[in-house]
């Protein structure tokens, strides 16, 4: 593994404790010698995690497109921009920059990245590893929605091994290391 796409909120969120979790993962990435590839924006936790792997002496990758410039405000720090036409654009270079995902607490974008991701891996497009750092208990209701559509017909159970909970960055960082994908049963249960 050597780059981790980390998914994150454009804001910081209500709580200080999504920031410094943030920053913590950022330490981890650069201290274990990976790069971030990330959506390159300088504001939100977006803006702390690629902050605080470059202060630790760590490479930061910023993909962005061309129409966000203003919201979102390109990282003046980057290792490397590059500049796409569309957010389809930047979610596949991304995509295939990275070796694993981490999604930070955020809004629909986050969840949007992230839910693509997962649902890649459940059909065989990828086999990387796919975490949450659950700040505070941010994704548990995502982690009890994936346990209802299980027990509700619409995912099969060893789903639940394709997305990692973790509350500790570091903890975390390592079971994307360690990540073994689980043996997928068949997806369409009327065609099984």
């Amino acid at each position: 593994m050597k780059r981790v796409c980390v998914f994150a909120g454009s804001n910081v969120g209500a709580s200080p404790e999504y920031a410094q979790k943030a920053v913590q993962l950022g330490e981890v990435i650069a201290d274990k010698d990976f790069e971030l590839v990330y959506g390159g924006s300088r504001i939100g936790l977006m803006g702390r995690v690629a902050d605080s792997v470059l202060a630790a002496g760590g490479k930061v990758i910023g993909v962005m497109p061309r129409n966000l410039f203003k919201g979102e405000m390109i990282h003046p720090g980057l290792t490397e921009l590059h500049e796409v036409d569309s957010m389809h654009e930047r979610k596949a270079l991304m995509s295939e920059m990275a070796d694993s995902y981490i999604a930070l607490p955020g809004g629909l974008g986050t969840y949007e990245e992230l839910f693509e991701v997962v649902s890649w891996s459940q059909l065989g497009i990828h086999k990387k590893p796919v975490g949450v750092l659950n700040v505070a208990g941010f994704y548990q209701p995502m982690a009890e929605m994936f346990r209802q559509a299980v027990l509700a017909g619409f995912m099969q159970q060893t789903n639940l091994g394709l997305i990692i909970f973790e509350e500790d960055p570091e903890l975390l960082i390592d079971k994307l290391i360690n990540y073994m994908p689980p043996e997928q049963t068949y997806k369409w249960n009327e065609l099984a």
